[in-house]
């Protein structure tokens, strides 16, 4: 690993629904709170619309850790949150095929007003990221072992 791995710091995004977790990012905001700026965050509608390619593809492109913030069974949106949980525990598998830790991929109910919640998942998320290390070292490893010849 070289020097500039080591001293970069994960990129995490942050699927926010607009009526859960965007709102409790907003309030965190609201309140001046610091969190790690490595993060991005994306307001979302519905976290089921995003199949498990869009993750997979995520991790190839660079993004460390991944997490869905969705406003729980509490969504405007009928069947939506089952419909999330299906697709993320259908992504954990295609991400162990592909040598990626499934720790980077975590879904987690914030409320509008869940300031703590919210810097919990994302401190918890930065200190393991920055334990495991970039994603892109468990991709390299899986791709070099498939390239030495049996």
């Amino acid at each position: 690993m070289d020097k500039n791995q080591k001293t970069q710091k994960p990129k995490i995004l942050i699927l926010a629904t607009i009526s859960g977790g965007y709102a409790g990012a907003d309030a965190v905001g609201q309140l001046h709170t610091d969190y790690p700026s490595n993060t991005y965050i994306l307001p979302v509608l519905c976290p089921s619309m995003f199949p498990p390619k869009f993750y997979l593809d995520s991790f190839e492109k660079g993004v460390d850790g991944i997490i869905v913030m969705y406003s729980g069974t509490d969504s405007p949106y009928k069947g939506g949150s089952e419909r999330a949980a299906l697709l993320i525990n259908q992504t954990y598998p295609l991400m162990k095929d592909r040598g990626i830790d499934t720790r980077r991929l975590k879904l987690a109910a914030i409320c509008t007003v869940c300031t703590k919640p919210f810097l919990k998942e994302v401190k918890a998320m930065n200190e393991l990221l920055q334990g495991i290390g970039s994603v892109r070292n468990e991709i390299n490893a899986v791709e070099s072992e498939a390239a030495v010849p049996a």
